[in-house]
């Protein structure tokens, strides 16, 4: 999917379920999800694994290290169509989130300041959204 995105010149974004085991700065999750620009102007060092997704990536203007197992990534979808794939995040998952209820402790520096590289004003549900507004939707490509 980040190949059919980076081909058609598309941004590939991932939603991703944050809990311990995902390294992001912790300020920009939002209801215990965050969206990220995985595009190769965004990142650096990408590397798309089997297990687990990492690259850097600017936040604020300072560049950390990403980290994402691929268990966590809920979508991943092109932001200017909307249009990629969702996934159903493991019920441990959810059960973990729970069990760790705040995750606002940030595992990075607490930079206030708007951050490259990650889309923070999304909702946390991308399926929710209806079509005929100014963000695109997602949609299933099977």
């Amino acid at each position: 999917m980040h190949q059919w995105c980076t081909d058609h010149g598309f941004t590939p974004y991932l939603r991703v379920v944050v809990d311990p085991s995902v390294r992001v700065p912790r300020q920009h999750v939002v209801d215990g999800e965050i969206v990220l620009n995985v595009s190769l102007d965004a990142t650096g060092g990408l590397n798309l694994g089997d297990e687990c997704i990492e690259f850097k990536a600017r936040f604020g203007g300072v560049p950390q290290q990403v980290m994402v197992p691929v268990d966590r990534v809920a979508a991943i979808y092109a932001r200017e169509n909307g249009q990629g794939m969702a996934f159903s995040v493991q019920a441990s998952v959810l059960q973990d989130l729970s069990d760790h209820g705040d995750l606002a402790q940030s595992v990075f520096s607490d930079d206030p300041r708007s951050p490259e590289g990650v889309e923070t004003d999304l909702p946390p549900t991308l399926s929710s959204r209806t079509s005929g507004g100014s963000r695109p939707t997602l949609k299933r490509i099977k």
